[in-house]
């Protein structure tokens, strides 16, 4: 067995796989960047060694840095988790040169998978159902157009060495296939150092579906059942699950099969992935393999009780499976939610800042959190913004549900935007719960954008009563009330809760061990032992479970439930009716001003001053945390001034360009 093992990677998979690695007697080798000098998984581990800068480029993609960190460290062994070198052929051939074992598959099995259109035409001859599409490489956007009017759209363009949604679009017409064949390849370059692109038709109404494969060196390969991902934002999954509710036996059989064929024709070993697109009907098309572990694989580890990562060594170390395929379990169900640094209201558009308070919920039998980052930690603009992976497993789907809507409820993130919010809202629509998905989930659901979740009776009582629980125990703390509360009755019965656009009319006095509230003609009694100071109601609200967020803003009080976030002001009838005669604050006029709408690099600058421009037109490209984004004309006119230049960095809300008056 391997004793000392270098981890090139960061965040919270090099966390995860130090954890495996010290549970096994192995120490580790961290590599990181000048941005996370003092990240997580450099303090976690026995080593660190500094790459470079933080760029990507200049730090986690340097192979010859990495194989250096190697020879000098001694380290017997490279785990490359997910992302950066992890499907780099060149890659696994520099760690074998420095003396060192790859903990993945083969070389030649990684070149071979690593490029979707080689890959396609292995899958074709091992008998593995493929998409229609042009298995060849695409030189030019007028190409691009040609090829997608002959397969017809809507068309998928995608990057030969794409993943994780980078160098992905869907095109659905001629000018979207040049503007997504450019994209595309430009998110390649900078993601992956190459811009290879093809065109395959892409399946409407389809689920994402993927096997999880396990192989020794001894010829031994197994699939590890299924998983779903068919919710995505922005062709990257946020919510998987394992198994699948569209499968039956009969077809986790013969994907699991047609993988595993797959995996034999390129004598594949470690872990691995073979992903499928599959229509509503059970249909199903090989899309590609991931020659690594996925961010997902944790649902998988939760119903077949495998440490993946664990096997991923036993195999590089040249164990033999200690399992057939008979022995692989399907224990319940589980599911897995990606905590974003990002802004679902503002089309997931990514946030950068300190974590100024992170808490998550309490780890049990049937909640895990995999996280890379820690209290006081930077989300940075040079890396995916993933704060957290949060894992729940039950008995069922119905189990797993509830499960992730009370740890979601529980997990607090302050310094940078976030999508707890989002992920609450998905576990809360009919659909989700009936298991009705497809990859357009999202847009779907929410065909003008996500503005938040819906406020229903149910998440109205309970804020307007948590509300009044905060706002009076601090009135109380103020005036001196203390003991058994007696005194409370100084205080005023009759309240206005403002939030979310209405008003709730309540009475309410203090009581020990919580607050008696009255709406209308109803008592809802608030039970729970909150104080000020506290950050959250963990309680009851008219004798069913509530956990609150509770954060004090000045008078206000910012309060998050059930995918409900709002601010909320609690007054008295006579505040209230002052408060509705105060002037409303103009709001400032920037219909001819473009503003960026993330941090990061300015990619390109497409217009000058003078340009007549129209509805529509690409004005410049921002790329945020590896992907890039077109800001587009709102209105027609002609362009004033022109602030920044390709190169620049930019801040969130930074003005760009100007119209003319």
């Amino acid at each position: 067995m391997f004793k000392k093992i270098l981890i090139a990677n960061r965040g919270e998979i090099a966390c995860r796989i130090i954890k495996t690695c010290k549970r096994m007697g192995i120490a580790t080798v961290a590599v990181y960047s000048e941005a996370d000098d003092g990240a997580l998984h450099v303090q976690m581990a026995d080593e660190a060694v500094l790459l470079g800068p933080p760029p990507p480029g200049q730090s986690y993609l340097l192979i010859e840095k990495i194989a250096q960190a190697i020879r000098d460290t001694g380290a017997e062994a490279v785990h490359p988790g997910f992302g950066f070198l992890s499907e780099n052929a060149s890659f696994v051939a520099a760690v074998e040169a420095a003396g060192a074992v790859f903990i993945g598959p083969p070389v030649d099995a990684v070149a071979a998978m690593g490029d979707k259109i080689t890959s396609k035409k292995i899958a074709e001859k091992a008998g593995v159902n493929v998409i229609p599409g042009v298995m060849a490489e695409i030189d030019d956007a007028d190409e691009a157009v040609k090829i997608a009017q002959q397969i017809g759209y809507p068309v998928m363009v995608k990057a030969a060495a794409g993943g994780g949604g980078k160098g992905m679009r869907v095109v659905w017409n001629d000018a979207e296939a040049r503007d997504g064949f450019r994209a595309a390849r430009s998110e390649a370059e900078t993601s992956f150092g190459d811009g290879r692109i093809f065109l395959e038709k892409f399946i409407e109404n389809p689920r994402h579906i993927e096997i999880q494969l396990l192989g020794d060196t001894h010829g031994n390969i197994v699939y590890l059942n299924e998983r779903e991902c068919s919710i995505q934002r922005r062709h990257q999954k946020v919510v998987e699950e394992a198994p699948s509710p569209l499968l039956d036996d009969a077809t986790r059989k013969a994907m699991g099969e047609q993988a595993v064929a797959l995996a034999r024709a390129v004598n594949y070993c470690s872990a691995g992935t073979v992903e499928f697109v599959s229509d509503q009907k059970k249909n199903f098309y090989f899309l590609e393999m991931n020659t690594r572990l996925q961010v997902e694989h944790p649902v998988t580890e939760c119903i077949t009780g495998l440490d993946l990562v664990e096997q991923m060594i036993l195999v590089a170390a040249g164990k033999k499976l200690a399992f057939g395929q008979e022995d692989v379990a399907r224990d319940g169900w589980a599911m897995e939610s990606r905590i974003y640094a990002e802004d679902p209201i503002r089309g997931f558009l990514p946030s950068i800042g300190r974590l100024t308070r992170y808490r998550v919920p309490e780890e049990t039998d049937g909640v895990r959190i995999d996280s890379g980052v820690e209290e006081g930690s930077e989300v940075t603009m040079f890396y995916d913004p993933m704060i957290a992976k949060l894992v729940v497993h039950g008995k069922d789907r119905a189990s797993a549900v509830a499960a992730m809507r009370r740890a979601l409820d529980g997990f607090e993130v302050r310094g940078v935007r976030h999508n707890i919010d989002f992920l609450s809202a998905i576990m809360r629509e009919e659909r989700f719960e009936e298991g009705a998905l497809t990859t357009a989930f999202v847009e779907e659901t929410w065909p003008d954008g996500f503005s938040g979740a819906e406020c229903g009776s149910r998440e109205e009582t309970v804020v307007a009563g948590v509300a009044l629980l905060a706002h009076l125990s601090v009135l109380a703390r103020d005036r001196g009330i203390t003991g058994t509360l007696d005194g409370a009755a100084l205080l005023p019965e009759t309240w206005v809760v403002r939030f979310a656009g209405r008003k709730v009319l309540a009475r309410a006095q203090l009581c020990d061990g919580g607050l008696d509230m009255t709406l209308g003609n109803r008592a809802v009694p608030v039970c729970g032992d909150w104080r000020p100071g506290l950050t959250r109601f963990d309680g009851t609200v008219e004798h069913e479970p509530a956990l609150v967020q509770v954060d004090r803003r000045g008078t206000n009080w910012a309060l998050s439930h059930a995918g409900v976030s709002t601010n909320v002001t609690v007054l008295s009838e006579r505040a209230d009716v002052l408060l509705e005669r105060m002037p409303e604050k103009p709001v400032a006029d920037t219909a001819g001003m473009v503003l960026s709408p993330m941090p990061g690099m300015m990619v390109d600058v497409l217009v000058a001053v003078g340009d007549a421009v129209e509805v529509g037109q690409a004005l410049a490209i921002v790329d945020a945390m590896k992907m890039e984004n077109i800001l587009r004309a709102e209105r027609s006119g002609t362009i004033g001034k022109v602030h920044v230049a390709k190169g620049d960095s930019v801040a969130v809300d930074q003005l760009l360009i100007e119209f003319e008056a």
